[in-house]
C-alpha cells in the first residue's frame, strides 16, 4: 500500500511477514499485508447470523474486518489502514474471532463431547 499523509501512516505498528506468519490464529492467512479466513456454512441464514455476530465483536473491541458475505460463506479480512498492514489488532481480532467460533461450537451444558 502506498503511503499517503491523509491516514496518518504509522509503519512502525506494522508486523512484519514472519511475525504474521508466527501469530496469525489457526485457519488464518496473511497475504498482501492482509490477513483472512472464510468460513462456510450449512445456510445462508447462518452465515448472515455470523457476521452479526462478527461485527458485535468488532464494535466491542473497536477494530473492525471487512465482512463479505456469499451464498453460504463468509470471508472476513482484517488490515490497519493507518498502519499500512496488519498489526496485533488485527491479530487480536482474527483471535477473538476464533474464540467466538469455538464457543458456539460447544454445548451449552459445558460438557465435552
Amino acid at each position: 500500500m502506498a503511503y499517503d499523509s491523509r491516514m496518518g501512516y504509522d509503519p512502525d505498528r506494522k508486523l512484519t511477514e514472519g511475525d504474521v506468519h508466527d501469530l496469525k490464529p489457526d485457519g488464518w492467512w496473511g497475504d498482501d499485508g492482509m490477513l483472512f479466513r472464510e468460513f462456510t456454512f450449512d445456510s445462508y441464514q447462518a452465515g448472515v447470523d455470523f457476521a452479526v455476530q462478527v461485527a458485535a465483536l468488532a464494535e466491542q473491541q473497536g477494530h473492525h474486518p471487512d465482512i463479505h458475505l456469499f451464498y453460504k460463506r463468509v470471508r472476513l479480512n482484517y488490515f490497519t489502514h493507518d498502519a499500512g498492514g496488519i498489526t496485533g489488532a488485527d491479530i487480536a481480532g482474527a483471535q477473538a474471532v476464533n474464540d467466538l467460533v469455538d464457543l458456539s461450537a460447544k454445548p451449552l451444558d459445558g460438557a465435552e463431547s
